[in-house]
């Protein structure tokens, strides 16, 4: 099974763990089998692996989020690399000339698209394999999933099948409604539009070919900032006559909000709180290496983080998007390909920072123009290289490194750093990569 995962999120409606690099599925909240933590993107991978273990994995993302693919599962999967945003057409059109001009997948073969974050059983992925089944050597263009609805929902689109057989044709979309528009809808047997799409990789190529101007992968990528910005469903799905949804009734949650979130927790309390015996459904998410004492709270919930602290009503944490969108706030903590970053003091002229760098893992060579930095190493063994002479380093080392100074630090066993930037014009962009 060729199967693609979409990968985006701003980070805001999990906000303060999540953040404009570290979306929601990327935290590790949920219990995994071996009876610690697994983020969504790490569940759903295993779930796939599971049911296909010959899978091949791609994840269409944006640039922010690859370090923390490559965190989490290395290089296990795929990864297609979106320039910009220019939503789901464009993205799952890049994704299918990757797949063909990178990948070598044929374009007779079966491609199944999903969001990387659905919360569900083994049953839906078996359901996503039928429908690679299905598109390989069915009769119709395009097949969706349509979900059955529990509730009117105003968060999801309908789709409205022809019949109530298992897969049906499709007689019309439905947009995101109100309630009372929502309960008409799944009185006519609709189903929610789970975001999931199969098709054989040749058929989206070609339509990809008929809306968007481009020759290959490389040429689609180079000019993708041009692409029109529009939705799968608006571009493809609604316009096709030949096309199937299947209906599947299994567990599925989108975990979109601190409310719904909270029901899928491991635990009622995670990090260093305290819950009274006056508390009732109320879930605390501790980052902090400080305690949080709850008292006499109802269907609350409280997180923690280095970007911020959110103490809210469940019901109300629905609507906090708006409210972190006016929040203006370097990221402090961030996972990368070589490990973690957590910011731990902001002054005016210094910045502090606790680095993890993970066994085999290095920072680049690298120096900086406008600020002198310092590291204290914490824990851990490794070697570091300073404007050309390599040292071992070890617990209490400490190492000064003024402006214009190449250095870079590589980890044998897990190591720790505190890095103190020290200038008046500390920034980001203020590096200059080296060849070592």
């Amino acid at each position: 099974m060729n199967i693609i995962l979409l990968s985006g999120g701003s980070g805001k409606r999990l906000w303060p763990l999540s953040n404009d690099i570290r979306s929601k599925q990327f935290i590790r909240m949920l219990s995994d089998e071996k009876g610690g933590f697994e983020s969504m993107l790490g569940r759903v991978y295993r779930q796939i692996s599971a049911v296909d273990a010959q899978a091949r994995i791609t994840i269409a993302t944006g640039k922010k989020q690859v370090s923390l693919i490559k965190n989490q599962l290395g290089d296990r999967v795929s990864v297609c690399v979106e320039p910009c945003r220019r939503d789901t057409f464009p993205a799952i059109c890049l994704a299918a000339s990757f797949l063909r001009d990178v990948q070598g997948v044929g374009e007779d073969e079966a491609v199944v698209v999903c969001p990387v974050d659905p919360y569900v059983e083994a049953s839906y992925f078996e359901a996503l394999k039928e429908m690679a089944g299905m598109a390989q050597g069915g009769s119709a263009n395009l097949y969706l999933m349509g979900i059955e609805p529990t509730y009117p929902s105003e968060k999801y689109g309908y789709i409205i099948p022809k019949s109530a057989e298992r897969v049906s044709g499709v007689d019309t979309f439905r947009e995101k409604p109100d309630v009372a528009t929502a309960e008409k809808y799944i009185a006519q047997g609709a189903l929610w539009n789970g975001g999931v799409f199969a098709f054989r990789l040749g058929y989206l190529l070609r339509k990809a070919h008929e809306r968007l101007t481009f020759t290959d992968y490389q040429d689609l990528y180079a000019r993708y900032a041009e692409m029109e910005k529009i939705s799968f469903d608006y571009a493809l799905a609604e316009r096709e006559k030949e096309i199937r949804v299947l209906r599947f009734g299994g567990q599925w949650k989108d975990l979109g909000t601190w409310n719904t979130f909270s029901e899928a927790m491991a635990d009622n309390v995670l990090g260093r709180a305290a819950l009274n015996e006056t508390c009732e459904n109320t879930h605390v998410v501790n980052e902090l290496n400080i305690p949080i004492l709850c008292m006499g709270c109802s269907d609350m919930v409280i997180a923690a983080s280095s970007d911020g602290i959110l103490i809210s009503d469940k019901e109300q944490s629905s609507y906090i998007k708006p409210y972190v969108e006016q929040i203006e706030q370097q990221v402090m903590y961030a996972e990368k390909s070589w490990g973690s970053f957590t910011v731990l003091d902001v002054q005016e002229d210094s910045l502090t920072i606790k680095i993890v760098l993970l066994p085999g893992h290095a920072l680049h060579y690298h120096s900086h123009e406008h600020r002198d930095e310092v590291w204290t190493v914490m824990s851990g063994r490794g070697k570091a290289v300073i404007d050309g002479t390599e040292r071992k380093v070890g617990p209490g080392d400490v190492i000064s490194m003024p402006a214009g100074c190449r250095h870079t630090i590589s980890a044998d066993s897990e190591l720790k750093v505190v890095e103190v930037q020290i200038g008046k014009d500390i920034s980001v962009e203020d590096k200059c990569k080296h060849e070592l």
